[in-house]
């Protein structure tokens, strides 16, 4: 075959125009099929044979279409080949008629097997049964069934190229410690980070029963975060994952913040690996807080400084299903059971089986399953599905609703800087966002409220496919857990009472506005607060006391060269009160911490620091 030379010496079939290279890279496609038939498969029989159950896995239920088109396509290849083979002695034979339906069926299976195998267009788009801005349930929350929303670009600068999402070249951890810090201010509506966190504490406590009291040292608190798709080996440059900046921002805020020591700190997935890129972002910092977190995971996996999750046979999760393997119960490990507060750090993104996975599905990954003989919550895939009916029994309500696992939350968090397409795939940017990454975080004290918002967000990106079926069952359920559309006596404790309302569901008025009946003064359903970013000139800290150590640790975010900083101090907030620490010679513009060791003891002080945009920052002189 001749062939002609393109651009830099590449050769063209004359037939196709297709470069010789490119169509020879392309040969394995002709393979592709029956190889990945044959091994689905044979995967299919190696794992549901032994044990029929495991057809209801999230693997099987991926692995059985493939097999099942893989069978249709050699049979119709078959029968195709029979009625063919037929058909040409019938013609020998001078038997036209019958030789004409022999080459007829021939067609015919061959067109249905490519019918079996042809992409089968997607499942229509999630449509709520429920009308806009049409709340039910009870709110949660200092305000009750707020949600911030923090968008800021500019923490999310990745290419999609070079090196990885999480690297420190493609997130900025200034610009993500702004937004995890405006966020929870707003969500408080207190004027500093510190008093913000005495607020959610003193709110938890006080709901709880614990008095009016907030954060006590040596406290524990457990963050779950969602590591799905990690397996214990590196990260592709574009997966799936938690972001390691938001992670570390929460860490800092807690440890540096809130006054938690960081061994009472513990990040854990029971079912999952936490990879290298959150543990080294962790440990990155030399502060002995920072190199106390502890990391539990899968105990399969533990090693490299992460340890083994460990089950309280203690404390039963009792479902409200008994068609829930082990007669409808699970165990939780020991470092949920054992802290007295719970920071549940989900993803945003879509679910090929529940249509998003959230808050309330991030538990999935805090569940020992007696039945399976270890941490997984496969069990459960079928009392959670998308496929299943509205008004249908939800083992996420279970979950939410559990005392230590919903009943010690402080803080639901929903991380959205670089969103999955689903569970098992990539990062991906949103079309409805400009082609843009999502550069997003949510914060709420509602675990139903935040979820609906952000099905509201995935519902509505057209990049987000896996949105489909009856995704918002178990919110309506939550919402409704005294008096749930199914009936199910929600009693995840197993001692006779029946949940309360989990908090508020509803969706939005419509995908530009974004505004809930809280918004629109119409209902007490949802109020969304959306922040685009974080004013560079904010004040950043007052308002500080003395920390466990003694003194008075200030730090706060670099803003950039063309921003420099004054601490100021006062003794009480009294008007004109303040007065500035002066610096020997002046602040300079990567400062971002300091610490007054002149006091200690019982005294009280409160402080603030200030920034000053300027030109030449070397010249600047600060306090005029």
């Amino acid at each position: 075959m001749l062939s002609r030379k393109i651009g830099k010496g590449r050769a063209v079939c004359p037939e196709t125009d297709q470069s010789i290279e490119q169509k020879r890279r392309h040969r394995w496609l002709v393979w592709a099929f029956p190889l990945w038939g044959v091994l689905a498969l044979i995967w299919f029989l190696i794992r549901v044979i032994p044990k029929p159950s495991r057809a209801t896995y999230p693997c099987q239920r991926i692995a059985a279409p493939i097999a099942s088109s893989f069978i249709a396509w050699i049979a119709g290849l078959a029968a195709s080949a029979v009625a063919y083979c037929k058909g040409r002695r019938l013609l020998r034979e001078s038997r036209y008629a019958l030789a004409a339906i022999c080459a007829t069926a021939a067609v015919m299976a061959i067109w249905w097997a490519s019918t079996m195998t042809a992409e089968r267009p997607a499942e229509a788009a999630f449509t709520p049964t429920d009308s806009p801005n049409a709340p039910i349930g009870e709110g949660k929350g200092i305000y009750p069934g707020r949600v911030v929303w923090v968008h800021d670009p500019a923490a999310t600068v990745w290419d999609g190229a070079n090196g990885s999402w999480w690297d420190d070249d493609n997130t900025d951890q200034s610009v993500v410690d702004r937004m995890i810090a405006k966020a929870i201010r707003s969500l408080t509506a207190q004027p500093s980070d510190g008093s913000a966190w005495d607020a959610l504490f003193h709110h938890f406590n006080q709901a709880n029963g614990f008095g009016d009291v907030g954060y006590q040292s040596g406290e524990r608190i457990a963050i779950k975060v969602n590591m799905n798709q990690d397996s214990g080996g590196a990260w592709g440059s574009g997966a799936g994952m938690p972001s390691p900046h938001v992670i570390y921002s929460l860490l800092d805020q807690l440890i540096n913040v809130a006054g938690v020591p960081g061994s009472a700190i513990t990040l854990y997935d029971g079912s999952r690996y936490i990879g290298d890129p959150i543990y080294n972002k962790v440990r990155s910092n030399p502060d002995a807080d920072f190199q106390a977190v502890r990391f539990v995971v899968k105990p399969s996996e533990a090693r490299s400084g992460r340890i083994a999750a460990t089950r309280d046979m203690s404390n039963t999760v009792y479902f409200g299903s008994k068609s829930v393997p082990n007669n409808g119960t699970t165990n939780l490990p020991r470092c949920v059971t054992e802290a007295k507060y719970l920071i549940n750090m989900a993803l945003l993104r879509a679910h090929s089986l529940f249509g998003v996975t959230l808050c309330a599905k991030n538990h999935f990954g805090s569940v020992y399953s007696p039945s399976a003989g270890n941490w997984t919550p496969s069990p459960l895939h079928d009392s959670g599905s998308r496929s299943n009916p509205m008004a249908s029994y939800n083992c996420l309500v279970d979950l939410t609703g559990q005392k230590h696992l919903g009943g010690k939350t402080l803080l639901y968090i929903v991380d959205g800087l670089y969103s999955a397409r689903n569970q098992g795939a990539n990062v991906i940017r949103f079309r409805s966002f400009g082609d843009d990454w999502c550069s997003s975080v949510f914060l709420s004290q509602d675990p139903v409220a935040i979820d609906s918002v952000a099905l509201d967000f995935l519902r509505n990106e057209p990049n987000c496919t896996d949105v489909t079926g009856n995704p918002d069952n178990y919110l309506h359920e939550a919402a409704q857990a005294n008096d749930p559309p199914s009936g199910t006596f929600y009693d995840p404790e197993g001692d006779g009472t029946r949940l309360a309302s989990l908090g508020v569901h509803e969706h939005w008025n419509n995908a530009n506005d974004k505004q809930y009946s809280r918004n629109l003064g119409t209902g007490e359903g949802i109020e969304l607060i959306a922040v685009e970013g974080a004013d560079p000139t904010e004040l950043l800290v007052e308002a500080v006391q003395l920390n466990r150590k003694g003194h008075v640790g200030l730090s706060w975010s670099h803003l950039g060269s063309n921003f420099v900083y004054s601490v100021e101090f006062a003794d009480s907030l009294a008007e004109g009160g303040w007065d500035l620490v002066p610096p020997v010679e002046q602040w300079p513009t990567s400062a971002t911490s300091w610490t007054d060791t002149s006091v200690s003891g019982t005294v009280r002080r409160f402080y603030r620091i200030r920034t000053e945009a300027v030109q030449n920052p070397a010249s600047a002189a600060i306090g005029e």
